[in-house]
C-alpha cells in the first residue's frame, strides 16, 4: 500500500461493479488514508429515463447505487467511519441534442447488463423526444441529477496477513 488518498469524480457510476473498485481502493491505500469520491445517485437523469422507457421497454439509462448501499458497500470493502451525503441538481437545456451532448462530453455510458446493443429505431427514438418534450418547463427541458458525496479511511489492520491478531498494549499513564 502506498497512496494516501484516492479521489474519484464523478467515474464510480460508469464502472458495472463498484465494490470491487472499493477493495482495490482498500489495497493500495496506506494506514490512514483517505478515499473521497462522488457519484451519481437512483434519481440522476429521472426524466431522460421515463421518456426512454415510453418508448420501449429496454433500459438506456444505466441505474444509479443509492448513497445507503455504496457507504454498506464500502463496510463490506473494510473502510471505517464511512460519511455519505448528496445533493440534487437540476440543470436545464434547450433541447434533447444538447443533453446527449453534455451527457457525452462527460462520458456517459450505459454499463447495465443486458442493455440494448444496436440503434434505437426512428419510431421509438421520436416517441422518447416526445416524452421528454413533455417535461418541459419554462422553454426548456430539465435534467435532474443527484450527486452523492462519500468519504471512508482505511483502518488499522486488525489482523495480520496469517490470519494472527492485532492487540495493542499501550502502557497506563502514570499517575
Amino acid at each position: 500500500a502506498s497512496i494516501d488518498l484516492i479521489w474519484s469524480n464523478l467515474t464510480l457510476q460508469w464502472i458495472g461493479d463498484p465494490q470491487k473498485s472499493f477493495a482495490e481502493f482498500r489495497r493500495v491505500l496506506r494506514v490512514g488514508g483517505l478515499l473521497s469520491f462522488t457519484t451519481f445517485g437512483p434519481d440522476t437523469l429521472k426524466e431522460l429515463r421515463a421518456a426512454f422507457l415510453s418508448a420501449d421497454r429496454a433500459t438506456h439509462v444505466g441505474r444509479f447505487i443509492d448513497m445507503h448501499d455504496l457507504g454498506d458497500m464500502l463496510v463490506h470493502a473494510g473502510f471505517a467511519d464511512p460519511v455519505m451525503d448528496m445533493e440534487s441538481l437540476t440543470l436545464t437545456y434547450a433541447d434533447a441534442i444538447g443533453l446527449m451532448r453534455d451527457l457525452k462530453a462527460i462520458g456517459a455510458h450505459n454499463v447495465t447488463a443486458g442493455r440494448p446493443r444496436g440503434l434505437m429505431g426512428r419510431q421509438r427514438w421520436r416517441r422518447m423526444l416526445a416524452a421528454l418534450e413533455a417535461t418541459r418547463r419554462e422553454g426548456r427541458l430539465p435534467a435532474s441529477f443527484e450527486i452523492v458525496y462519500g468519504h471512508a479511511w482505511k483502518p488499522e489492520p486488525r489482523m495480520t496477513d496469517d490470519g494472527s491478531a492485532i492487540i495493542r498494549v499501550e502502557p497506563r499513564a502514570r499517575r
